[in-house]
């Protein structure tokens, strides 16, 4: 039994470090014997906040769901859900045009080879330097994928080894599943998740003068971004709070929205990915990389999930059936650590 002391403990380290001004921490165990929240610093327990890249881990449940539904296949080239004038061009390699090779669990798994247009260089400088500097501007999938067009892709779709984490796989995606749904991507996500799990405070960031979120971080700036995150509701654009994305990830991994076993095969090719952080990525799916000396006498096993760049997290480790959830709202990259180490204090002292 964890003794409830460490779990306030932890939550209070989070806000020690020196880039984390709030954190909210949320455990539970999946027979239901343990659950936890607690808020710090400038976050309280039910804050809504940026959920970030952890919104890619409700894009996997939804593309499972309509393969479950024969509504698509992860196979399917990806040109055939988009405009000719649109999609043509967005991976040429070395004088040879690859765009037609490209498939759905290419950009599932983020093996295209299509560069991140968000990290990437844009007419003015990098987008994300553009952004976190106070230039806030929507970034809609033609925007994106026109610069996707101008930078050189990292390697051959599907090449064996090759990992590179794109946002623009997952502005793809989002489009991918409005074209066959004929919705936009927030109403499939009320439709297919947040209605069915009754989540009353998870919506899609829509309104560009909504205020109901938290503030997100960038060192010591508050970011405002509304205009950007209003258009990449399908990378980044859910709003939650950790007691109701605990809900969610309790389902993702009990076969609530399909059959557990599929999770077999989101896990079948692990590759590395050393930026943003330094995890694995699946198909549609993150494990934590976990050096062996952080317990040298009693393995961590896997911990599974997402991370979000605002330092937004949703983990389950299956050795010790836990699941854990929150955020240190954070977008340098610093303060995840806070939250990465919390979580394997935890899973250790269980």
């Amino acid at each position: 039994m964890i003794k409830d002391s460490l779990f306030y403990e932890v939550v209070e380290k989070m806000v020690k470090n020196k880039h984390v001004y709030g954190a909210v921490l949320c455990v539970e165990k999946g027979d239901g014997s343990l659950s936890f929240v607690s808020g710090g610093g400038n976050i309280k327990a039910g804050d809504r906040y940026f959920i970030a890249s952890v919104t890619k881990l409700y894009i996997t449940a939804v593309m499972l769901m309509l393969r479950e539904q024969k509504r698509l296949n992860f196979e399917d080239n990806i040109y055939r859900y988009f405009p000719e004038k649109l999609i043509h061009g967005i991976h040429i390699l070395d004088g040879v045009d690859y765009t037609k090779e490209i498939t759905i669990a290419h950009l599932l798994s983020n093996t295209s080879g299509i560069p991140d247009y968000f990290y990437y260089h844009k007419k003015n400088g990098e987008a994300a330097t553009d952004l976190l500097q106070g230039n806030d501007e929507p970034w809609p999938l033609e925007k994106a994928i026109e610069s996707a067009k101008g930078i050189k892709p990292k390697f051959k779709p599907g090449q064996k080894g090759k990992v590179h984490y794109s946002d623009t796989n997952y502005q793809l995606l989002g489009a991918i599943i409005e074209k066959i749904t004929g919705k936009w991507i927030g109403d499939v996500f009320k439709d297919y998740i947040f209605d069915p799990l009754n989540l009353k405070d998870t919506y899609v960031y829509q309104d560009i003068n909504d205020t109901k979120p938290v503030p997100i971080f960038f060192k010591t700036n508050e970011v405002h971004a509304p205009n950007y995150m209003a258009s990449v509701s399908a990378e980044g654009g859910i709003i939650s709070t950790a007691q109701e994305v605990m809900v969610f990830l309790k389902a993702f991994f009990t076969g609530f929205f399909f059959p557990v076993e599929v999770l077999e095969e989101l896990k079948v090719n692990w590759n590395m990915i050393y930026f943003p952080g330094q995890f694995f990525y699946g198909l549609g799916l993150e494990k934590l990389w976990t050096p062996r000396f952080l317990s040298p006498f009693k393995p961590i096993g896997e911990v599974l999930g997402f991370w979000g760049q605002t330092g937004a997290f949703a983990f389950y480790n299956p050795d010790t059936d836990l699941y854990f959830t929150g955020t240190v709202n954070q977008a340098s990259g610093f303060g995840h650590s806070a939250a990465y180490h919390a979580i394997m204090k935890i899973i250790k002292s269980a």
